[in-house]
């Protein structure tokens, strides 16, 4: 994460926490010649427009009195949608049960993609079960990315 990210996302959690919605993820990039600040947030009920507009006038507030932004920038608040992504060692926990992709930084058996049930998260690894039945355990620190995989409704 980004030292300017991370400076945001110390003075944003606590207020967005305090509203009843989780901080996801924090986003800090350059898209041509502007600079976008994005915000993911999460509640156990979804997220609507509204609470992205609340969290906006929230933290705006916060943002423009603190300034860790030394230009100008769009501030995007919303959700992280279905295949959210798992930062925090609780997701590991929280989601467990639930099909994920994970990547990793170097190849781990020949191979960087990994799909399969969550099975949690045990000490420094991180266990699925591939859809071939296999138990796979795989180093946290090695993992790039790890989301939520789209599961439609049953009816």
């Amino acid at each position: 994460m980004s030292q300017i990210a991370s400076a945001v996302q110390s003075l944003v959690e606590p207020i967005i926490e305090a509203m009843g919605y989780e901080l996801v993820d924090v986003e800090y990039c350059r898209e041509g010649r502007r600079y976008f600040l994005r915000l993911y947030i999460d509640s156990p009920e979804g997220i609507s427009l509204d609470d992205c507009e609340r969290v906006s006038r929230a933290v705006e507030t916060e943002l423009d009195r603190e300034d860790p932004i030394p230009h100008s920038y769009y501030l995007e608040v919303s959700s992280p949608g279905v295949e959210r992504p798992l930062k925090k060692d609780a997701d590991f926990e929280r989601f467990k049960g639930r099909k994920v992709t994970l990547r990793t930084f170097a190849p781990l058996e020949g191979r960087r993609k990994f799909e399969g049930q969550l099975l949690g998260l045990e000490g420094e690894m991180v266990h699925i079960l591939t859809p071939a039945g296999e138990q796979l355990s795989i180093p946290r620190r090695e993992i790039s990315s790890a989301r939520l995989k789209y599961e439609p409704r049953e009816e």
